[in-house]
């Protein structure tokens, strides 16, 4: 029996003698699937995440741990891990993206209420029961971008002294990373993942959180693949929510300069990271649209190398990558 039949299958038991009607809601990255079921004038979410691919119970208990913390995630209202089904409550169909796109002035305030629910997060006392985002993880995540971006997507085999580059500023950053303090980290805290809902926002996948840097967050909500923001803001925001974390407790650097350069160095091990996924989506799943979201990442990643005199290597090797002609920077073929 197909998984859709399945899952109607298993709703009519949930509803019983109720007709509804199941729609696509959205797509994902990993294997999951979600629809929207509606019953008359209600509406649910059902998560479809195949057991052969997916596990449930890590969004079982981060959806536990966040809406602990007073953070709006969806409500888990029946469930089947055998068959890898879950029927939540709906937090609608407006993504910040879409909010954003559609009413760019209210950014300010959108983003004030994001930070405000990321600092809920990072407060948690359950953050240390989540796995650790430990140098092992972050160095796989690096991985992503020699295996992906540069031998897959650019076709380039790296020279040995390239790659001893490489392998040098990777030990750098990571030095960095698991230098910061750690706190609960969602690891994929933006646009596409905050709903416009009351109370705002409503969190959705958040089933990979771990136990890691700090910054982290603060980079997938600022530094967005989705949605361009000018470096003006991007620092302004940065400062509210650093003033904000202050307020709060939370163990963050008493230096703003030194916040801002983690936040940074956090955010080039990131930017590799998901520019190797992009490349991964595209080449082994097929979703081509992810390779549209590369230069604005691969922008991040070079502004910020110039910006640190020990990111300098890592600058060169993209310039070897993408190769000069005339003093002018040849545009990336994505």
């Amino acid at each position: 029996m197909e998984r859709k039949q399945l899952l109607e299958r298993w709703l009519q038991d949930q509803f019983p003698a109720q007709p509804f009607t199941l729609q696509p809601a959205s797509t994902d990255a990993s294997f999951r699937r979600y629809f929207r079921a509606s019953l008359g004038d209600r509406t649910f979410i059902v998560m479809d995440a195949p057991p052969e691919q997916e596990d449930c119970t890590p969004f079982l208990r981060v959806a536990q741990i966040l809406a602990a913390s007073g953070v709006h995630v969806p409500k888990i209202l029946a469930q089947n891990l055998d068959l890898g089904f879950l029927l939540l409550s709906d937090l609608g169909n407006t993504t910040f993206l879409q909010a954003l796109n559609h009413q760019p002035g209210d950014a300010s305030q959108l983003y004030g209420e994001a930070m405000d629910a990321l600092i809920s997060m990072q407060l948690s006392h359950q953050a240390e029961n989540l796995p650790a985002y430990d140098e092992a993880l972050l160095q796989r995540e690096l991985d992503l971008f020699p295996d992906w971006y540069i031998a897959k997507h650019l076709q380039v085999d790296l020279a040995e002294q390239q790659q001893a580059v490489l392998r040098a500023v990777f030990s750098r950053i990571l030095q960095n990373n698991l230098a910061q303090p750690r706190v609960l980290v969602h690891r994929d805290y933006h646009s596409r993942n905050l709903m416009v809902t009351s109370p705002n926002p409503g969190v959705i996948d958040f089933q990979d959180a771990v136990y890691g840097p700090i910054t982290y967050d603060l980079v997938s909500l600022f530094k967005d693949a989705y949605i361009r923001w000018d470096e003006e803001r991007i620092l302004d925001w940065t400062i509210r929510y650093w003033e904000k974390a202050r307020k709060a407790g939370l163990p963050i650097a008493a230096d703003f300069a030194e916040f801002y350069r983690d936040f940074e160095w956090m955010g080039v091990q990131r930017h590799l990271k998901v520019l190797g996924i992009f490349a991964r989506l595209n080449y082994r799943d097929g979703k081509a649209n992810y390779l549209n979201d590369m230069p604005l990442v691969m922008e991040y990643l070079r502004k910020a190398c110039e910006r640190y005199r020990e990111l300098a290597p890592l600058l060169n090797l993209l310039d070897e990558l993408h190769p000069v002609e005339s003093g002018q920077k040849v545009g990336y073929t994505f």
